[in-house]
C-alpha cells in the first residue's frame, strides 16, 4: 500500500505480511494513518481535513489479492475491474476541497463499490468499530455465519417464504384496499346504468323532441300562417272576388300562349311561367296539408317536454347529449364487468397468505431450534477462548429471544414478531466473574474485557468463515502483562488462517508478529518513504526494548525483548 499526502504522512509505502503484520511506533508518528488508509481503500468516509497542509490531494494505492470465485472477485468484474495476476489494483484520491475519486482494476467506480468489496474482504476492529458487533443484528448475523449450513438451509427457505408472503400480503392489501374504491365506483356505475335504463333513450332522440316540441309550442301561428300563405297562393273559398297568385300566374301564362309561336324567346318564357305555375299549385296544396295535418294537442306537448325533462337530466350526468350517454352505458357495463371481477383473486390470495403464515411459522421453529442448538456451540468456543486471554472465570452465553407483537406469526401458542432473518433476537451476554450476572457485552464488559472478547469472536470465527484480512486498531488498550501475551499469542492463531494486522504499542503483541513494521517521523513531523520500515534482527529487538522500558539500549530491557521473540517464535 502506497500513502502519499495523508495527515503526518508525505509519501511511504506499507507492505503487510500475509500472515501477522504489527505496525508500531511513538504516539503520533502516523500509526492510525496506515489504518485510515486502508479504510480509504474499502470505501471509508473520506474527510478533507486528512489531506496533509499545503496538499492538493492525498492518495492511497493498494494491491489486494482476491480469492478466485469469492464473491469480491464476482462483484470486481460486475464493476468492469481487470484483474493483475489475481490482485485488484485499487486506488483513492481525496482532494483538499473535500472531493473523493474510487478507482478499481484501472475502472473509475463509486466509492460504494469499494465499500462492498470491504465487507467480504476485510473485518476492522478497533476501540470504535467494536461498536459494531454491540448491536443485536450483527450478533444474529454472526452467530448465523458461525452456524453455517445447519441456519442457512432453514434460513434461505423461510427468506424464499417471507419474500413471497410480503409479495402477497402487498398485493392483497392493495386490492383490500382498491377493492373499497372499486366498490364505490361500482356502485356509482350501476346506479348509472339503472338510471339510464329506466329512461330507454333512443339515439337521436333528443333532437326530434326538440324540433316536435318547437312545432307544439307554436302550433297556432304556424296553422295561421300556413293557411294566410295557401290563400295568398290559391285563393280563399270566403273570398271569391279575391286575387291570388296561382290566378295571376295563370292569366300571365294564357296572354303568352295565344302568341307562342311568333318568337321561340317568348315561348320560352311562357313555359318558364308554366312551370311556376305548377309550383304554386304545388306547394300551396302542401300548405293546405300542413294546416290540417298540425297537432295543437297540449297533451301531447305535455308529453314531449316531460320525456325531455327525462333525457335532459342524462345528458347533465352523462354526456352532452344521447349518443354521449349511451356511449356511456356501454362503456359503464364493460366497466362495472371488470369491477366485479376481483372477488376470486381475493379469495385466491386470502388463502395462500394463510397457508404461507403457517408454512412461515414453522420454518422460523426450526430456524430457532438451529440458533439455540449453534448459540450454544458458539458461546462455549468464546468462554473456551477467554480462559487462555486471561479471563479464566468469564462466561459468555446467547440469548436466543423473541418479541410479541399481536400482528406477528403464531410459534408454539405465542404470537411473536417476525423479520426477513426469523423471529429471533439475538444478544452476547458476559459474566466475566462467578457470581456476576450475565449482561450484554456493551453493559457487562470494561474496554479491555471488551476487547478480549471481540478478539475471541473472532478466532472462533477463523475456524469457521473467515474473512481474507483482520485489522485491529490498538484492540489491545487497557490490557498488559499475561493477558497481553496471551492476546499476541491468539492473534498469531488468527494468523495461521488470515492475514492480521495489528497496530499496538504492546511489546508482547508485536513479538508474535510475523513481520513489524516501525512507523516513525522525521526531524521536520512528516512521515516519508523511509519512515516506515520492516524491522529485522537488531533493529527488532531495539524497538520492543523502546515499547518495554522506553530505552532502546537498555541490556534489562533487550534481554526481555529478546525472551518475548523466543517465546513467541516457540509458541508458532
Amino acid at each position: 500500500m502506497r500513502i502519499r499526502s495523508l495527515g503526518v504522512i508525505d509519501d511511504a509505502v506499507v507492505e503487510l505480511s500475509p500472515g501477522f503484520t504489527a505496525v508500531t511506533g511513538e504516539t503520533g508518528a502516523g500509526k492510525t494513518m496506515v489504518v485510515t488508509s486502508l479504510g480509504l481503500l474499502l470505501g471509508g468516509r473520506a474527510d478533507p481535513a486528512l489531506v496533509r497542509l499545503g496538499a492538493k490531494s492525498a492518495v492511497v494505492e493498494g494491491r489486494i489479492t482476491v480469492p478466485e470465485g469469492a464473491a469480491a472477485a464476482l462483484r470486481a468484474e460486475e464493476a468492469g475491474a481487470e484483474f493483475d495476476d489475481g490482485a485488484l489494483l485499487v486506488s483513492r484520491t481525496v482532494s483538499a476541497e473535500g472531493r473523493s475519486r474510487a478507482h478499481l482494476g484501472g475502472r473509475s467506480v463509486p466509492v460504494g463499490v469499494l465499500a462492498e468489496l470491504a465487507d467480504e474482504l476485510v473485518a476492522v476492529h478497533g476501540q470504535s468499530d467494536q461498536q459494531g458487533l454491540l448491536k443485536p443484528a450483527r450478533q444474529r448475523g454472526a452467530l448465523d455465519r458461525y452456524a453455517g449450513d445447519a441456519v442457512a438451509v432453514p434460513l434461505a427457505k423461510y427468506t424464499a417464504a417471507y419474500r413471497r408472503l410480503r409479495a402477497v400480503s402487498a398485493e392483497l392489501d392493495e386490492i383490500t384496499t382498491r377493492a373499497r374504491e372499486r366498490a364505490q365506483e361500482a356502485d356509482l356505475v350501476r346506479f348509472g346504468l339503472d338510471e339510464i335504463a329506466a329512461v330507454e333513450p333512443r339515439p337521436g332522440e333528443d333532437t326530434e323532441l326538440a324540433a316536435e316540441a318547437e312545432r307544439l309550442g307554436h302550433a297556432e301561428a304556424l296553422a295561421s300562417a300556413a293557411t294566410a300563405a295557401h290563400a295568398a297562393l290559391a285563393g280563399n273559398p270566403e273570398d271569391p272576388e279575391g286575387v291570388d297568385a296561382s290566378t295571376l300566374v295563370a292569366g300571365a301564362h294564357r296572354a303568352l300562349e295565344t302568341v307562342r309561336t311568333h318568337d321561340p324567346a317568348l315561348a320560352a318564357l311562357a313555359d318558364r311561367i308554366g312551370e311556376i305555375g305548377i309550383l304554386l299549385a304545388d306547394v300551396a296544396g302542401e300548405l293546405a296539408g300542413y294546416a290540417d295535418d298540425l297537432d295543437a294537442d297540449p297533451l301531447r306537448l305535455a308529453a314531449v317536454e316531460e320525456r325531455r325533462a327525462a333525457l335532459t337530466q342524462l345528458t347533465r350526468k352523462y354526456g352532452e347529449d344521447v349518443g354521449a350517454v349511451l356511449a356511456w352505458a356501454e362503456a359503464g357495463a364493460a366497466r362495472l364487468a371488470e369491477l366485479e371481477g376481483d372477488d376470486d383473486r381475493l379469495e385466491e390470495l386470502t388463502a395462500e397468505r394463510d397457508a404461507l403464515r403457517a408454512e412461515l411459522a414453522g420454518l422460523a421453529r426450526a430456524l430457532t431450534e438451529a440458533r439455540v442448538e449453534a448459540a450454544a456451540r458458539f458461546a462455549a468456543a468464546v468462554t473456551e477462548e477467554l480462559a487462555s486471554l486471561a479471563m479464566p472465570h468469564a462466561r459468555v452465553t446467547i440469548d436466543v429471544r423473541q418479541t410479541d407483537d399481536p400482528d406477528g406469526v403464531d410459534i408454539d401458542g405465542r404470537t411473536v414478531a417476525y423479520g426477513p432473518a426469523g423471529v429471533d433476537e439475538v444478544e452476547l451476554l458476559l459474566a466475566p466473574h462467578p457470581g456476576a450476572p450475565a449482561r450484554p457485552i456493551a453493559k457487562g464488559a470494561s474496554g479491555g474485557e471488551l476487547s478480549r472478547v471481540m478478539l475471541a469472536v473472532e478466532v472462533v470465527f477463523a475456524g469457521t468463515d473467515p474473512v481474507p484480512t483482520y485489522l485491529f486498531d490498538e484492540v489491545d488498550a487497557g490490557v498488559g502483562g499475561k493477558a497481553a501475551v496471551e492476546i499476541g499469542r491468539r492473534l498469531a492463531k488468527l494468523a495461521k488462517s488470515a492475514q492480521v494486522v495489528v497496530v499496538t504499542h504492546l511489546p508482547q503483541v508485536a513479538a508474535f508478529a510475523d513481520r513489524q513494521l516501525l512507523v516513525e517521523k522525521t526531524h521536520d513531523g512528516s512521515v516519508t518513504r523511509s519512515g516506515v520500515q520492516v524491522l529485522e534482527g537488531e533493529d527488532r529487538v531495539r524497538e520492543l526494548s523502546r515499547m518495554l522500558a522506553g530505552q532502546e539500549d537498555s541490556q534489562t530491557a533487550r534481554a526481555h525483548a529478546e525472551e518475548l521473540l523466543a517465546t513467541a517464535r516457540a509458541d508458532t
